[in-house]
């Protein structure tokens, strides 16, 4: 499932380069070249509850190595925390969705006069919507003066939008490929997965200027191992499956329901519990009425927003992540493998990266309910290999994707941009 020799060849280039941002080691404080000035890095997202899950990490080495920090997004529930992590947090009125032409021109005024105030020397903009923004609004706001911050592009998956099929996936694909190699000109960009980077070099991207840094990274101290739970064989005491994320049918949320109604449906005692919110934003979302019918029937169960996943996983012995959404590297599957568990997931980009077939757990065919509940059932009958396969991700975890490595590779992909924008000016 992974023999794909050009993605190969890519990843022995990112792991053998010689490039200083990519070394976790050269992380220890602002760069010389600054002349002991604290340099200010600015995050653009959407929300302020994505930047709490999945930037709070990196956020905080470069406060400890010296840098003013200040998140710009959509605040909601989140805006204490984020203050109180001691980040001064700019609110701002947009939306991930909707608000059509009239609301994209706000957006993009409301985000110039921010930075022509801010002055930040980094903007770290995250995701596709504030990398597209975010680009246009440094240039109406300082043009090509040398003053203007130095852009990090992070697209957190470009799956979905490269790889969809349908009747207009063909012009759709060009028109991304189009604005992305526009707005990520003169940035540095960074792929979460090696499926990711190709297809920015393949979009035109100088290789030189992406990063591979996979991943946004777990609190392996937080999310620890934890003890199999009772219940360990699919025929005797009931197996519980579960699926962490927001409420969305590329999430593979249907599938992973009709997957184990087929396995109920030949006696085996393996139920299905759901966690994460609906997202009324989003188009794809499940809304609320859909998830009571999904789970009137035994086996499946909702708990909607879980503050904690590691509740979650104290009680379910199986991840189970059959998404298409063609994500930069699932936080729910790193959270999982952290904690032990073993994972079945559809065979796509990000997922791979910690799901390592017969390793860590078992990849399937995107959108194959059949092979999913397969391996489902493999795993639910066979107690040894679930612990083999969750140890297994445990370590995986510890070596390549602890939050420390990183906010590492990203503070040392800071300290290159920050000196050659030094030497520009």
């Amino acid at each position: 499932m992974r023999g794909n020799p050009v993605l190969h060849s890519l990843r022995v280039r990112s792991a053998l380069t010689s490039d200083p941002f990519l070394d976790p080691a050269a992380i220890e404080s602002v760069p010389p070249c600054l002349g002991g000035m604290r340099p200010k890095l600015l995050f653009l997202v959407t929300e302020d509850w994505y930047f709490c899950s999945h930037r709070l990490p990196v956020a905080r080495a470069a406060r400890a190595a010296g840098f003013d920090v200040v998140v710009a997004a959509r605040v909601r529930a989140h805006g204490e925390r984020i203050r109180d992590e001691g980040f001064a947090l700019r609110p701002l009125s947009w939306r991930r969705r909707g608000g059509g032409v009239i609301g994209a021109a706000r957006a993009l005024t409301e985000i110039a006069r921010l930075y022509r105030a801010e002055r930040p020397d980094i903007v770290h903009h995250v995701a596709l919507k504030p990398v597209l923004f975010g680009k246009l609004a440094t240039r109406l706001a300082f043009g090509r003066r040398p003053a203007a911050p130095a852009p990090v592009a992070a697209v957190m998956g470009l799956g979905s939008g490269l790889t969809g099929t349908g009747p207009f996936a063909g012009p759709r694909r060009l028109a991304l490929r189009r604005v992305l190699r526009l707005a990520m000109r003169g940035s540095r960009v960074i792929a979460q997965n090696p499926d990711d980077e190709a297809a920015l070099i393949g979009m035109g991207i100088d290789p030189p200027r992406i990063a591979l840094i996979r991943g946004s990274g777990v609190d392996t101290a937080h999310f620890a191992p934890l003890p199999m739970p009772q219940g360990t064989d699919a025929r005797g005491p009931e197996v519980t499956v579960a699926l962490v994320g927001r409420m969305l049918r590329s999430k593979g949320v249907l599938d992973a329901a009709a997957a184990i109604r087929r396995l109920r449906g030949q006696e085996l005692a393996i139920a299905l519990v759901l966690a994460g919110p609906t997202d009324p934003d989003n188009r794809d979302s499940l809304n609320e009425a859909e998830l009571a019918a999904l789970t009137a029937a035994p086996g499946v169960s909702w708990l909607g927003r879980v503050e904690d996943v590691r509740t979650v996983w104290r009680d379910a012995a199986i991840a189970v992540f059959p998404s298409t959404y063609g994500e930069g590297l699932p936080k729910a599957l790193l959270e999982a493998a952290s904690c032990g568990r073993p994972i079945v997931a559809a065979d796509m980009p990000g997922s791979r990266e910690v799901v390592r077939h017969g390793e860590t757990g078992l990849l399937v065919p995107p959108g194959d309910v059949a092979r999913l509940a397969e391996a489902i059932a493999a795993l639910a009958g066979d107690p040894a290999r679930r612990e083999a396969m969750g140890r297994a991700g445990r370590v995986l975890v510890e070596r390549e994707f602890a939050e420390n490595i990183v906010a590492g590779q990203t503070l040392a992909l800071y300290r290159t941009i920050l000196c050659e924008r030094k030497q520009r000016k």
